[in-house]
């Protein structure tokens, strides 16, 4: 039965078109009906993933073609989501790693391919859009192959076949000469090239979990490749958990994945990539094993986080008004349920209840959590994100990153100057004949922190930026700030043009007339360094002159509208960002204006009788 079967996980750097190629093979496996409309990004069926254009989780699909089953996982390409790649790559016996013809092999696709190659997964490569301008498919293939050279820990990783594809026009080339028809060449090559998967089907049964899922019928569903032996429903199977705690459960179905669903099956056998319930409180990296041999795979390996932030209860005046989940018991068991399937999440307590300490693998990642948590109706209030420093014999070390940027000629003087402030080394800069240059840094992560909307503001949305975590390295330099003065609400009510007229010839503001406000709000930004508290509820007086009505003919400069990501990049350590289902607001983590400046006071008292 297993030598039937070929599992496969898709694997590339962001954008590189890993979902663009798995739409292409569904499609053209006959999986759908022919009056069935599917669209594009099919795997993509995440909200936020269609909205921000990425893959943000792994999923699992499966197609047959000349009688053999392709299992096939989609992963995400950004760094920030790697966690999902090292939890799936274990239920693989091989990848296809994708990479743009014109991009070549990009800092997501060396850690994709390490990792791949560490557990010995054999490589197919297509050169992907070939059809853009400027491709460079022979160039970038000779790349990969010193990539190879490079990450491969033994001679028969450097025999891998080479395709070139254009996803988006649904074809497959083994050489750019032939003609251009359909992706059986890739299918060709999946079954030529990946082994079946390997495992004693007479052993005792043994799987990893290695994703998760709910039913409102049929509970908790765990997803996992059968690592030995046979599984039929009704077995009593052993639920081993990480700490070495056992429990029995009965097996009420089971299921493996046929195009964008799963089908029901009776049994299956090693090598099957299958889901089961049955099963209560399984977390991914769990064995599930037989009940009279009960013996746990070790478990998956995965990086660990490099910035945190605190996720705390809403404390604005404003608290409640949006949300149904505002206390901080629901906070806690949302955040302990992330845990469950974000497996590169970190959650601690803090010395306050209210507050909670959480780590992810970057801005993005942690980003996205609260963005799904906003949706589902919770109120919260986060920190700035930081760079997460350990101490490695008795020194302090902070984690570094690599930092691609391409972009056009005329923004490189912009941003080195930017960088330089952020601690940042030039170590390559290459420019591809036509205008645009592609320069590589090595910096530390809390120089990154903030860096991407200035990098925005810089190319004018004409650049492409990415980053990967390379290790850790002693602490050294500061980074310099960029950031001025704020504008503070100083009290609240509701922002009256004639209000914001008056902040605006200090600053740049973030809201319009009619927003409701609060003392200690952020509400703009402030030419100089330090604070400005304005009263932007302020209307004009009625006199016998004038009308308070004349404020009609005032004319403002329309708002800074900041997202999630670009609010985070812009409070400094004393703010914070309210996040509800409706609004993003700013503030300072003290609201009251008087207690602000009695704190600043007691600080320059404290440092005065310091340094007598």
């Amino acid at each position: 039965m297993s030598a039937n079967i070929r599992n496969i996980a898709i694997i590339a750097h962001v954008d590189h078109g890993k979902t663009t190629l798995v739409d292409a093979m569904l499609k053209q496996s006959h999986i759908f009906r022919d009056n069935q409309q599917v669209g594009e990004l099919i795997m993509d069926s995440n909200e936020l993933e269609r909205e921000k254009g990425i893959t943000i989780l792994a999923k699992n699909t499966a197609i047959v073609y000349r009688g053999t089953k392709i299992n096939i996982i989609d992963t995400p390409g950004h760094a920030d989501f790697s966690g999902e790649v090292e939890r799936v790559l274990n239920m693989a016996d091989g990848c296809l790693l994708i990479v743009d013809a014109v991009d070549g092999p990009m800092p997501q696709t060396r850690f994709v391919l390490r990792h791949a190659l560490q557990k010995l997964l054999k490589p197919i490569v297509v050169i992907n859009k070939i059809d853009r301008p400027f491709a460079r498919p022979v160039e970038v293939a000779n790349m990969v192959q010193d990539l190879f050279l490079e990450l491969a820990t033994d001679a028969e990783q450097l025999e891998f076949p080479i395709l070139y594809a254009d996803a988006k026009d649904g074809y497959a080339l083994a050489d750019l000469k032939d003609p251009h028809r359909s992706m059986e060449p890739l299918f060709e090559a999946i079954l030529k090239h990946i082994p079946p998967p390997s495992g004693e089907v007479q052993g005792a049964f043994q799987l990893l979990v290695a994703a998760l899922g709910y039913d409102s019928h049929l509970g908790q569903i765990a997803v996992g490749r059968i690592a030995r032996g046979k599984i039929s429903t009704g077995d009593q199977l052993a639920h081993i958990k990480r700490d070495g705690t056992m429990t029995l459960h009965k097996i009420t179905k089971l299921f493996v994945f046929e195009g964008l669903s799963r089908r029901e099956i009776a049994e299956a056998e090693a090598g099957e990539i299958i889901a089961l319930t049955g099963l209560e409180d399984v977390a991914i990296s769990d064995t599930i094993a037989a009940a009279d041999q009960p013996e746990a795979l070790p478990a998956i390996d995965i990086g660990e986080p490099t910035v945190q932030m605190t996720f705390g209860v809403n404390t604005s005046p404003f608290a409640g008004r949006d949300g149904r989940y505002v206390t901080s018991r629901q906070l806690r068991e949302r955040l302990q349920a992330e845990l469950q399937t974000n497996v590169s999440l970190r959650v601690q307590d803090t010395d306050t209840p209210e507050v909670f300490l959480v780590s992810g693998r970057g801005e993005l990642h942690l980003s996205i959590l609260i963005e799904t948590m906003r949706r589902e109706g919770y109120e919260l209030q986060v920190s700035k994100p930081e760079a997460i420093v350990k101490v490695v014999n008795g020194r302090k070390h902070e984690p570094y990153e690599l930092l691609v940027l391409d972009v056009g000629e005329e923004s490189i003087g912009v941003l080195t100057e930017n960088l330089a402030s952020r601690l940042a080394q030039m170590t390559d800069m290459r420019s591809d004949g036509h205008g645009r240059v592609r320069m590589e840094f090595k910096l530390p992560t809390r120089g990154l922190i903030g860096f991407r909307s200035f990098f925005l503001r810089a190319t004018g949305g004409n650049g492409v930026m990415n980053s990967l975590f390379t290790g850790y390295e002693p602490l050294h330099g500061e980074v310099k700030s960029t950031r001025t003065g704020a504008l503070i609400a100083a009290e609240t009510g509701v922002a009256v043009a004639y209000g914001l007229n008056n902040a605006q010839q200090r600053g740049m503001t973030f809201i319009e007339p009619g927003t409701l406000v609060y003392e200690g709000m952020v509400i703009g930004t402030y030419a100089r360094d330090s604070d400005l508290v304005v009263n932007i509820c302020k209307e004009k007086k009625q006199t016998n002159v004038r009308a308070s009505t004349d404020d009609v003919a005032i004319r403002l400069t329309p708002p800074i509208r900041m997202s999630l990501e670009e609010s985070l990049d812009f409070i400094v350590e004393d703010e914070t960002v309210e996040v509800t289902p409706k609004n993003l607001r700013l503030r300072k983590r003290v609201i009251s204006n008087d207690a602000r400046y009695r704190q600043r006071r007691g600080k320059v008292r404290s440092a005065a009788t310091a340094s007598a």
